[in-house]
């Protein structure tokens, strides 16, 4: 049998609480179920366009990009959790009006805990995935004292502690109730662009066929920025842990703009080595996508549509009843 013919597209998105969101060349648009039960759908421009040409210039483009992504993402999970109800939860739980001075002490923690939370993050990502697989392999070699001048030892060592530190933590979230929801609204996206390029209509029937394994996911880009921070930090010979973790940290820029590179690549071509790029990522897919249920590829049809560039014009915000699939494209 003939495989079928595919078309690429650039089109990407993330899950939500209770949605997801559709990127595409000209339009975000983010579609979430409300507390009613109803998908509530808010547009947004992408602004990629208008950055000039040389952001856009290969190993380059994929900074920007994740730059990007990280801000608009960050900007619609938190309205995500506004409108599925989730952020108006903690507050009915209180029994009785703030004061006035609690009220300026929230604002003021809500004013600098963010900056806070992000630095404390920082912290913690540099120090499990850049400091401590330098200073295992360190003490490591204090027992072993041949495999200390290796730096192809020592780079695949902390290599693989890095990959073994990003798979618990993925498997352990997937644990969580709520986080295994956000992964099946991660599947109904992957789904959905998967229906689209094999240039089908986009109903709940054909979405629900379609893998839920997609090489240009976002997990498959961090998975092959670890893989390329294998082979580049072979090239890094300094053996302090302070000194080589600032070396790897300004190598960063340099793993993303390749790792973009190969994510794009596989997206566009389906051979034996592009499935080779993809599969570490697929695999670590089967954790952070689970599948769906009607409704949340409901919510993924919905926002994909409005994102198609031949897209007809979408209010900038609606609310749509009920459970039915938008009319095949």
């Amino acid at each position: 049998m003939a495989k079928q013919k595919t078309k690429y597209t650039n089109i990407g998105g993330q899950a939500l609480i209770e949605g997801l969101m559709m990127r595409g060349p000209k339009r975000t648009a983010m579609a979430v179920r409300n507390t009613r039960g109803e998908i509530q759908i808010e547009m947004y421009p992408t602004h990629a366009k208008e950055r000039s040409k040389i952001t856009k210039w290969p190993f380059i483009r994929g900074i920007f990009g994740l730059v990007d992504s990280l801000k608009l993402g960050y900007r619609l999970l938190s309205r995500s959790a506004e409108l599925s109800g989730i952020a108006e939860e903690e507050p009915k739980k209180k029994k009785k009006e703030p004061s006035a001075f609690s009220k300026k002490m929230e604002k003021l923690l809500e004013k600098f805990m963010m900056p806070i939370a992000v630095v404390f993050a920082v912290v913690m990502g540099v120090g499990l995935f850049m400091y401590l697989p330098v200073q295992l392999f360190n003490w490591l070699a204090l027992a072993f004292p041949a495999i200390a001048g290796s730096h192809l030892l020592r780079s695949l060592f902390e290599g693989l502690v890095r990959v073994a530190i990003f798979v618990g933590y993925v498997a352990a979230t997937a644990l969580l109730k709520d986080i295994r929801r956000t992964y099946q609204y991660h599947g109904a996206e992957h789904k959905t662009i998967f229906c689209y390029e094999k240039k089908l209509p986009l109903t709940v029937e054909n979405v629900r066929k379609q893998s839920r394994f997609h090489p240009r996911c976002g997990t498959s880009f961090l998975v092959l920025m670890l893989i390329v921070g294998i082979v580049v930090s072979f090239f890094i010979r300094a053996t302090n842990p302070v000194l080589r973790t600032a070396l790897k940290l300004l190598t960063v820029p340099l793993l993303i703009g390749i790792g973009y590179e190969l994510i794009q690549f596989a997206g566009r071509h389906d051979n034996w080595l592009t499935r080779a790029i993809s599969a570490p990522g697929v695999l670590i897919q089967h954790i952070t996508t689970k599948e769906p249920d009607d409704s949340m590829i409901e919510c993924a049809i919905e926002a994909m549509v409005r994102v198609l560039p031949d897209a007809k014009e979408y209010p900038e915000k609606e609310t749509l009843s009920g459970h039915a699939a938008p009319e095949a494209i």
